[in-house]
């Protein structure tokens, strides 16, 4: 069986995705400052959030698909309801545009990344920060979890990826190596490395 494929109709700016993983639906989030859902098998728009003031950086959804997580540069993190659309928790705090979050592998909390060169990690239920991680010394552009939670990664435009404990916020390892800002960093499955996408010089 081939198959299909579909133009989804345009936002009004640039795009970012995420995909539910248990049902057939595909969020994308725009610089028009809006996230749609929209059914994969048929390519129709399901629903349309809004509630963010400025351009959506990134769209995630929770490990069980409850919830949509998104970063945006108005300076916060927001969820909502996969079921509904509606506004769950706002995570405030940042002092510039949120780049990136993501969510742990259980969902109960969440991590930020910021232009404010900080990260933060927040209870996803009441929004509450629980840390701010202060190192880099330029933008932080990604921060995700390990597969256990245990620890969070950060990649940021000072070249640099940093290595910290959820649990305590200290940063324990610094990797160095790029010439260029560190767009993204990420965990292999089994725990075992931690890759990062940098950008040339």
């Amino acid at each position: 069986r081939v198959p299909r494929s579909f133009q989804f109709p345009p936002h009004a700016g640039a795009v970012s995705l995420g995909h539910q993983p248990m049902a057939p639906i595909i969020a994308t989030a725009s610089d028009d400052r809006t996230v749609k859902f929209w059914n994969s098998e048929t390519g129709k728009c399901i629903r349309t959030l809004e509630g963010h003031d400025e351009e959506i950086n990134s769209a995630v959804f929770s490990p069980d698909g409850a919830r949509l997580l998104t970063a945006s540069n108005d300076g916060t993190a927001k969820t909502w309801s996969a079921a509904t659309g509606n506004r769950l928790q706002t995570f405030e705090g940042h002092a510039g545009g949120v780049c990136f979050a993501a969510f742990s592998p259980r969902g109960a909390l969440v991590t930020t990344a910021s232009y404010d060169l900080t990260a933060r990690t927040w209870d996803s239920a009441t929004g509450e920060c629980l840390d701010i991680l202060a190192g880099h010394q330029d933008a932080v552009l990604s921060a995700v979890f390990s597969p256990d939670g245990a620890q969070v990664a950060t990649a940021s435009s000072d070249g640099t990826a940093m290595l910290w404990s959820a649990e305590s916020g200290q940063c324990f390892c610094t990797l160095r190596g790029h010439q260029g800002q560190v767009m993204r960093v990420m965990f292999s499955p089994t725990f075992s490395l931690a890759g990062v996408v940098g950008e040339a010089r």
